[in-house]
C-alpha cells in the first residue's frame, strides 16, 4: 500500500536508537525527508547515514531536551527543515517500584517524558496548523511494573488525546503509539521486561504503527491510542 508519504518532512525525537532509529528508517522507506534527534552525535549520524541510503534527504540536530531551551530549538529547526510530522519518541525509561521509587524517579521520569513532549509539540504547532495538515504521534505506554515511567507515558495518552480535541477540524492530527515489550537491536527491553508467551514486540513493529498514523490515509484517525503489544496489555 502506498501510503503516500513521499516528500514529506518527519522530526523523530529519540531517533538514534531503537524504535526511534527503527521509525526514521521506515519513515524514510516511504520517502519521507527525516529529521534525525539524538543526543550522542555518533550515533545519530549513524542513523542519519543509513536513513539518507534509502535516497532520502536528511540531517541531524543535537540536544538534551530536558535542558531549558533545547526542546524549542530543536522544533525550530524542525520547522525550518519542513517537518510536518512529529513524532515524539525521546524519553527515559528507568526502572523503580512503588517500594522504591522516591521524588527523584517521578521527577526524572515527568522532567523527561511529559515536559519535552509539551515544549516540542507547542513550538511546532503554529507551522503545522498554518500548513493545514500534520501529524503528532506520541509514543506512549502503560507499562504496570515501573512506576515513575508508565505514569509518565500515560500522562501522554492522556495528553495525546486533549491534543486531538483541540486540533479537530484544523487538518493536523494526534495519536499515541503504546509499545508492549520491544526487543531492540541492543537485546535490551524497552519497557518492563517480562515472560510472555509467543515472540516480544520488534521496533519495526512500532515503526509500521506510526508509519501508518503519520500518513494521510489516517487522516481520520484522531486521539487515539494504538496499543502495540501482541495482546499483552498488562506488562508486569
Amino acid at each position: 500500500m502506498d501510503l503516500r508519504l513521499a516528500g514529506r518532512g518527519a522530526l523523530v525525537t529519540g531517533a538514534s536508537s531503537g524504535i526511534g532509529a527503527a521509525i526514521a528508517g521506515t519513515l524514510a522507506d516511504e520517502g519521507c525527508a527525516v529529521l534525525v534527534h539524538g543526543r550522542d552525535a555518533a550515533a545519530a549520524a549513524a542513523v542519519a547515514e543509513q536513513v539518507a541510503a534509502r535516497g532520502v534527504r536528511t540531517e541531524v540536530v543535537l540536544g538534551d531536551l530536558t535542558e531549558p531551551g533545547v526542546a524549542e530549538e530543536v522544533a525550530v529547526t524542525a520547522r525550518d527543515f519542513g517537518a510536518r510530522i512529529l513524532v515524539n519518541n525521546a524519553g527515559p525509561f528507568t526502572g523503580g517500584d512503588w517500594g522504591g521509587a522516591g521524588p527523584a524517579d517521578w521527577h526524572t521520569a515527568f522532567e523527561g517524558n511529559v515536559l519535552p513532549t509539551v515544549r516540542v509539540t507547542q513550538t511546532l504547532l503554529p507551522s503545522l496548523r498554518q500548513e493545514g495538515w500534520g501529524r503528532v504521534i506520541t509514543i506512549g505506554g502503560r507499562a504496570a511494573g515501573t512506576v515513575p515511567p508508565a505514569a509518565a507515558r500515560a500522562a501522554m495518552v492522556n495528553m495525546t488525546t486533549s491534543l486531538a480535541h483541540h486540533l479537530a477540524g484544523t487538518g493536523v492530527t494526534a495519536n499515541c503509539v503504546s509499545p508492549g515489550v520491544i526487543v531492540t537491536d541492543e537485546e535490551r527491553i524497552d519497557g518492563s521486561a517480562g515472560e510472555q508467551p509467543g515472540r516480544p514486540g520488534r521496533p519495526e513493529d512500532i515503526a509500521a504503527a506510526v508509519a501508518y498514523l503519520a500518513s494521510p490515509r489516517a487522516d481520520y484517525v484522531n486521539g487515539i491510542e494504538l496499543r502495540v503489544d501482541g495482546g499483552h496489555p498488562e506488562t508486569p
